[in-house]
């Protein structure tokens, strides 16, 4: 594992994925510079087979937003989006505890991983603030 830098800048904006609008297509996966995105699975479950979403590890997200649309040219008046199942959110960094506490997916999931996700949310928040 990589030897984890501190942060230089707390982000205005971090991506947050909705996870009862993910269907882990991986296409945000696919275009992250920063490898902040990962797949969750669950076996099983409440229901048959496999559940999958993707999530954004919000302690390595720098709010570049590649994952919620491609930049074009500013002369360019169409957007091309990245995830066809508009799952994914830039909400201000402010928010991103509150906004996490709602993202969806098997609530025994967000219990068990409470703290990674609101916690760290909080965190951040609190360092956005201070700057």
């Amino acid at each position: 594992m990589a030897k984890k830098a501190p942060r230089k800048k707390v982000p205005k904006e971090l991506a947050i994925i909705n996870a009862d609008n993910c269907t882990g297509c991986e296409s945000c996966l696919e275009v992250c510079p920063v490898d902040c995105i990962f797949m969750n699975k669950i076996e099983g479950g409440v229901l048959k087979g496999t559940q999958q979403w993707c999530e954004i590890d919000i302690e390595r997200c720098v709010g570049c937003e590649v994952c919620v649309h491609i930049p074009g040219k500013k002369s360019n008046p169409y957007e091309l989006l990245v995830c066809p199942w508009d799952a994914i959110e830039m909400v201000p960094t402010e928010l991103a505890a509150q906004t996490m506490a709602q993202v969806g997916g098997p609530p025994e999931y967000i219990a068990a991983n409470w703290d990674r996700l609101v916690s760290t949310a909080q965190n951040l928040a609190e360092l956005r603030a201070a700057t």
